[in-house]
């Protein structure tokens, strides 16, 4: 909003307005902030000095002389604090350690089932966290941690919700352990969310509308509505495994329904269908390994596994008409197979005006898209209006 009324003191979203409009990275003066705002001058050199002594902006330059003193310039600085980013998968952990320009600082990758439970994932992630802040701590404050999970989560308490794959897990208390243990707020979120998040933040951001599609041992889709993740009322948007389609009319999923997209597109069910055959194929891993050394099963099993998600994700064109559609996960980033078979359906059956400039592609992101958008959710929250003035309230 801008306040024409030239006021000496701002409170709520007016008062943020200034580090609102320098997060572009563009440096600015005193005055033409003043211009921008139409606040008093008394007004924005006070807000400047402020956010000045909470390290979010840094003067960057001298403005080009009319005859006077230079002016003296100021930007965003996102390099005196941090967020971890923690990416939950199935049979890993990945953290990292960003400024809130995004930059990775620090990361550390490891195999670790999620089975193995909250006390002993959640132990590795504090100890390898606080390994990471250590050689830092001296230029960096860590101001909140983001967490992708394999699973449902409520988003409102952060708790996993009935996971199939997180046994112990089921209502944990996730962001109260890590805000303990690190000092920081903790927000949570299902894995397929941050990494629509983190493709649609380093590879898409000018896209107001996208779909990501993470096909693994699960199939679940993250969906971005006018540049923001879209959740639902409970949290499950985009929870397209559970989708009936024909092909599984008679197959059992995992979720206890039968007909589910999840399972006969999944890594399991394909992996069934290509042990049916024959193969010695267990696993996702076995999946992809096939897939990238040729084996002609396997890429046709994963082509048509890549049609029927096509025509499921036909309907979510004709309700939500994203300008990109990005398929993630192992299996899609196994090669173009996947991909190559959700778009001959889509291209085919969705309405030539919704298809005419829909980008189908592959994840940019591959297996970083999940710590990345943890970041970024991290990097959201620390720098909405509210925990920018909770900052500067701090150091008053």
């Amino acid at each position: 909003m801008i306040d024409a009324r030239g006021q000496e003191a701002l409170t709520g979203a007016a008062q943020s307005e200034i580090f609102q409009i320098l997060r572009d990275g563009k440096p600015r003066t005193r005055s033409e902030l003043a211009t921008l705002t139409g606040l008093a001058r008394s007004t924005v050199a006070s807000r400047v000095d402020a956010l000045l002594r909470v390290r979010l902006i840094a003067p960057v330059a001298d403005a080009a002389s009319t005859g006077g003193r230079p002016s003296r310039q100021f930007a965003f600085d996102g390099t005196r604090h941090a967020v971890l980013g923690v990416d939950i998968g199935a049979t890993h952990v990945h953290l990292a350690l960003k400024d809130l320009h995004g930059t990775t600082i620090a990361d550390v990758y490891e195999e670790i089932a999620v089975a193995e439970g909250p006390d002993i994932i959640l132990g590795w992630v504090i100890k390898n966290g606080k390994r990471l802040l250590k050689p830092h701590r001296d230029r960096l404050t860590l101001r909140a941690v983001g967490v992708g999970l394999p699973g449902p989560v409520e988003h409102t308490t952060g708790r996993p919700v009935d996971p199939p794959i997180m046994p112990g897990w089921a209502r944990f208390d996730v962001p109260g352990v890590l805000s303990d243990a690190f000092g920081v707020p903790t927000y949570v979120d299902n894995d397929v969310n941050v990494m629509a998040l983190g493709e649609h933040n380093d590879y898409w951001p000018h896209v107001a509308d996208l779909i990501f599609v993470k096909v693994a041992t699960g199939v679940g889709a993250g969906v971005i509505i006018g540049g923001s993740i879209h959740r639902g009322v409970q949290g499950l948007a985009g929870d397209i495994g559970h989708i009936w389609v024909p092909e599984a009319e008679d197959l059992q999923c995992r979720c206890g329904s039968r007909g589910c997209l999840e399972a006969v597109a999944a890594g399991p069910a394909i992996a069934a269908r290509l042990r049916a055959g024959g193969a010695d194929i267990h696993d996702t891993a076995d999946i992809v390994a096939a897939v990238r050394s040729g084996d002609v099963d396997a890429v046709r099993e994963v082509r048509e596994a890549g049609r029927i998600i096509g025509r499921v994700l036909t309907t979510c064109v004709s309700l939500i008409n994203p300008a990109v559609i990005a398929l993630g996960g192992p299996i899609a980033n196994a090669g173009e197979h996947l991909l190559a078979g959700a778009r001959e359906v889509i291209y085919t059956r969705a309405t030539p005006l919704a298809a005419g400039n829909l980008q189908i592609v592959r994840s940019r992101g591959a297996q970083d898209a999940a710590v990345s958008g943890a970041s970024a959710m991290a990097i959201q929250q620390v720098l909405a209006v509210e925990s920018v003035e909770a900052l500067v309230r701090e150091d008053a």
